[in-house]
């Protein structure tokens, strides 16, 4: 039997010791209290383990989210801009369901709706997997009795209907045509601020991202060793502390550090970084200039591709490549090392080729 008594503070606290467990919760009132003794009991008679108050009273889909965005912050994994993104989308398209409406019918609808929208089968089932992490985070750290079997029945479906899939391999590169026809573009262009053609070429000598590349100061410069240290590099399972210092390399047609001196004549003295822009202007920039160019199907991160495929091109092997771009899975190199024909010779012939331990 239960027993609940009145606290010090106004509040009551209930304990229940049944089947050689003991719980108890604190409640303002006490009809709160006798209801979740009551709850309690009958669920240790089943088997089952009590849920604490605040995930009892856990009614809908929203309330998991948060629940679950908690959780990230309590141990320093906060979601980052893209996955709040989706959780937020989450929580405003089906954030007002209740737990037993998450079922497979709800999920394929949600599918299809997202398709309609405009989101491509990646998107559909990245959004399918940030259900089913919800739902098995609830499930598997908080023991709320909620289903992950219709998310996989969903995505079943919406597989057969071809609105979930992979991505395919990307592999364009801008020809040479392409690129002198962009620095030619940038440097007509006297009211542009930002140095779009050196940001081209350093993005191609050191294939680092546009985000990167607007980040790096020159504290982190070292220009004896001619190495450059990028803080908090981008990593799946690291998102902070990921730092890694990387070869300033002349090998890929243009001088990394070269480029970074010529900043120097341009330097802003209340700002430390060597490329003192907002990576998003640049990435306006050059897709803008695309436009005009009509340069069909090229983004800015393609000359991180074109880079890292350039290093092959010069020699380099993939453990070696992975020194300079920040890769930890060598299989994901894989898919840069799309070679033009004409390098060939140039490995061949042993030109531009580095030392076994130059990187």
């Amino acid at each position: 039997m239960a027993s609940i008594r009145k606290q010090k503070s106004g509040r009551w606290r209930a304990q229940v010791r049944r089947k050689g467990r003991t719980l108890s919760e604190t409640f303002l009132r006490h009809e709160d209290a006798k209801i979740w003794a009551f709850d309690a009991e009958r669920q240790i008679d089943r088997g089952e383990t009590p849920l604490a108050t605040r995930l009892a009273r856990i009614r809908t889909f929203g309330e998991l989210i948060d629940l679950h965005i908690d959780d990230m912050k309590e141990v320093g994994r906060a979601p980052g801009r893209s996955k709040d993104a989706t959780l937020q989308m989450l929580k405003r398209t089906l954030g007002k369901l209740k737990l037993v409406e998450v079922d497979r019918e709800r999920l394929v609808q949600f599918g299809r709706n997202r398709a309609a929208a405009g989101a491509g089968p990646v998107t559909v089932s990245m959004d399918i997997g940030a259900i089913r992490l919800i739902l098995s985070h609830a499930a598997a750290v908080h023991g709320v009795p909620v289903k992950v079997e219709p998310v996989e029945l969903a995505r079943i479906a919406l597989k057969r209907l071809g609105l979930v899939g992979k991505s395919n391999e990307r592999d364009r590169r801008p020809s040479e045509e392409e690129l002198s026809a962009l620095f030619a573009h940038f440097d007509a262009n006297e009211r542009l601020t930002m140095p779009m053609s050196r940001i081209i070429r350093f993005a191609i000598a050191t294939a680092m991202r546009q985000e990167e590349i607007c980040r790096v100061t020159w504290s982190d410069l070292n220009t004896r060793t001619k190495m450059l240290t990028i803080r908090d590099r981008k990593d799946p399972r690291q998102k902070k502390g990921n730092d890694q210092r990387i070869p300033l390399l002349a090998v890929s047609g243009y001088d990394a550090l070269a480029l970074i001196e010529e900043q120097r004549a341009i330097r802003a003295n209340e700002d430390d970084r060597i490329f003192p822009y907002v990576h998003k202007s640049a990435g306006t920039a050059f897709t803008r200039a695309c436009r005009e160019l009509n340069i069909d199907d090229l983004h800015f991160h393609d000359l991180r591709h074109d880079g890292t495929s350039r290093l092959f091109e010069a020699g380099y092997r993939i453990e070696q490549v992975a020194l300079v771009t920040g890769h930890k899975d060598w299989k994901m190199l894989r898919r840069y090392t799309h070679l033009r024909p004409e390098s060939l010779h140039t490995i061949l012939a042993g030109r531009n080729r580095p030392p076994s331990d130059d990187v």
